[in-house]
């Protein structure tokens, strides 16, 4: 029977080493490796992507790095593609995952996310010098530049716009620009990195939807210090200046609401 007992043992001893931490240890072995790894893209500016100098910069990285000094650490990213980044909450690749992740009620079944650390609203963007599109309901038979797949495609289309497809943002904003449309409905986080890299573009924000879309950090469950020690961090880095000045080196303005 002592073969049995060897088998076990094996067995035991790989299923500790591959499963996550029992509730409520990922803090301390958090801070006893000295670093919070963190998942993100590494392709989505002004969030997370790279410099001229190939330096992993963004919004999200330098959030990601003052949370990690408030818990004590430094912070360790990881890089991956968007179709599998949350995914690898579950692998046990990072501690969380920091990359404008949406709270959503669907993802809230499965992950804890903290607090809100990033608002941002549906705006309605036309030229500066048109005044005839005051609000949504001015769309109606207007050519709005859109993602034809996006959400913000179907709200114009609800306002009864006829649609001109686009491929992202700066092509919709280059529509507007050029005449070739009226308007565009768009992210207005998108629009104001866009207005921080160009403040003389012959474009503003018309109308803007009233509630906003959160996003937050999102870590696995069963975590509820390290929850707590992150929604700490958010509270500490918004008290001390630290949020405000990230914020309006990205966006020229507070972008937590």
């Amino acid at each position: 029977m002592n073969w049995l007992k060897t088998l076990a043992a094996a067995a035991a001893l790989q299923a500790a080493i591959l499963a996550p931490a029992h509730a409520g240890e990922n803090l301390a072995a958090v801070q006893s490796a000295g670093a919070l790894k963190i998942g993100t893209e590494g392709t989505y500016a002004p969030f997370t992507y790279h410099d001229t100098y190939g330096k992993l910069v963004g919004f999200d990285v330098e959030i990601g790095e003052a949370i990690a000094k408030k818990l004590g650490v430094k912070a360790e990213f990881l890089e991956g593609k968007w179709d599998g980044l949350i995914a690898g909450l579950d692998a046990n690749r990072y501690d969380a995952v920091i990359n404008q992740v949406g709270i959503t009620e669907a993802r809230k079944q499965k992950y804890d996310f903290s607090e809100p650390y990033i608002a941002s609203k549906a705006v309605l963007i036309v030229r500066a010098d048109d005044d005839s599109i005051k609000g949504f309901a001015d769309l109606k038979g207007k050519k709005s530049a859109q993602s034809l797949t996006s959400n913000f495609g179907k709200i114009a289309e609800g306002a009864g716009a006829e649609l001109v497809g686009t491929d992202g943002f700066d092509q919709s904003i280059q529509l507007v620009l050029t005449g070739r449309a009226d308007a565009t409905i768009n992210d207005s986080l998108s629009f104001l990195d866009f207005k921080k890299h160009k403040p003389d573009a012959n474009v503003k924000i018309a109308a803007e939807q009233e509630n906003a879309d959160y996003s937050g950090v999102i870590i696995r469950k069963g975590e509820p210090e390290l929850l707590e020690a992150i929604n700490k961090a958010l509270v500490d880095i918004k008290a001390d200046g630290t949020y405000k000045a990230i914020s309006d080196k990205y966006f020229g303005q507070d972008v937590s609401k």
